[in-house]
């Protein structure tokens, strides 16, 4: 199948992916923006028992009864304690603990006086003032019940969620796996940042705008590297991941040169779904399956590779992750600069939106890579389109 529209596609692909549903155990320290495979509740109250909110002195408020400066209600003092003490003896009236912030509430306690405003001498406490029953005092389950939902299956978790779960004495959460991802670029032309330039050579720019960007979206990508120009050693590694990713993204090689080996690679490994979207720029795209994983070959010209990635590749994620919070959004906006090329077939310009207003780059080039920095958005431009006037109303994809 070719030459078809950027919804076919969408929905070609679509129709070879589903959610990943599959579980694993990972500590909980390793769990921050992964999504939970079953619901979490509070195996029991916290704090887990009555404590004490500030440093001071805890006892019987019903000792206090009359008391005032003139006349003290005394107290002797017979023990201490700190956060993460436990005092086991049940406090008899007229005696007192010295507790500090977080320390446990003993028996026979029921209010927790702050050590400044009382007077401390000799092994006696002096106290001028009524004190109430639960003055100061905070209860077993005061943050979180015993049995509350701590958070449900499918929660993308976040710091606070960790939090919880860790006050809660959750060492480890299932969550459902990451999708996996390969990625390479294909082109003897290609060479390492890094590396001397040779002449003939450019630098690979595909492969760490595409993994980067993959990583902003929050998967972790196996980046593989550069692919030769040659359909069996490029086979070769391709089918080495076959069932071991969920999708495998190349860029370059699926046009109609002498070195655009995808079209000969996908016939050795698998089954092609597609070639050509009615799009520019990045048309030439190929998508394929090969075993349970999903290919697909973007064009090797950088903003290309960048469009096709968004437009094509981003709903397969969406779908795979369940993150509907990665989709890509639309709007409406008014063109704010003129774009003087007309458009025989539909187009996506690179962009940058903001408050119902879209300004354009100088610089529109497929290969062009520099001018994409600082966009948010493309214009979409349907085909037969003349050139836009600044003012114009233009539909507008937001990354």
């Amino acid at each position: 199948m070719q030459d078809i529209s950027l919804e076919k596609a969408v929905d070609i692909l679509l129709a070879q992916v589903s959610q990943v549903r599959e579980a694993e155990e990972v500590p909980l320290m390793e769990a921050l923006g992964r999504t939970l495979a079953e619901d979490y509740t509070a195996p029991f109250d916290n704090p887990p028992f009555d404590r004490s909110p500030l440093d001071g002195y805890t006892f019987a408020a019903s000792g206090t009864a009359g008391a005032t400066a003139a006349q003290p209600a005394k107290f002797q003092i017979i023990g201490e304690e700190c956060a993460g003490q436990y005092f086991d003896q049940s406090v008899p009236a007229g005696k007192a603990v010295r507790i500090m912030t977080g320390g446990a509430i003993p028996a026979g306690c029921d209010c927790v006086v702050r050590q400044e405003d009382v007077t401390a001498d000799g092994g006696m406490l002096l106290v001028p003032f009524v004190m109430h029953r639960h003055e100061n005092y905070c209860f077993a389950g005061e943050d979180i019940k015993k049995g509350t939902l701590l958070a449900k299956a499918g929660t993308r978790l976040t710091a606070a969620h960790l939090g919880a779960l860790a006050s809660m004495g959750f060492s480890k959460v299932k969550v459902i796996r990451r999708v996996r991802i390969a990625i390479a670029s294909t082109g003897d032309e290609l060479l390492p940042p890094g590396q001397p330039l040779a002449p003939g050579k450019i630098y690979n720019s595909n492969l760490y705008m595409i993994s980067s960007r993959l990583r902003e979206l929050g998967f972790e990508p196996e980046v593989l590297g550069i692919l030769p120009d040659d359909i069996d050693a490029a086979a070769a590694v391709l089918a080495g991941w076959q069932d071991k990713v969920d999708v495998f993204l190349t860029t370059g090689g699926v046009s109609v040169g002498k070195k655009d080996i995808m079209h000969g690679v996908v016939s050795k490994i698998g089954q092609r779904l597609f070639w050509r979207v009615c799009m520019k720029p990045g048309g030439p795209a190929i998508a394929y399956t090969f075993g349970n994983t999903l290919g697909i070959a973007l064009s090797g010209n950088p903003f290309a590779a960048y469009a096709t990635f968004e437009l094509l590749a981003r709903p397969v994620l969406v779908a795979l992750s369940g993150n509907e919070k990665i989709a890509l959004g639309h709007a409406q906006a008014i063109l704010t600069d003129a774009f003087p090329k007309a458009s025989k077939g539909r187009r996506f310009i690179r962009a940058y939106y903001e408050n119902g207003k879209v300004r354009l780059p100088e610089q529109h080039a497929s290969g062009s890579l520099f001018s994409v920095v600082g966009c948010n958005a493309f214009v979409a431009i349907p085909a037969e389109t003349g050139p836009l006037a600044p003012g114009t109303e233009v539909d507008v994809v937001l990354l």
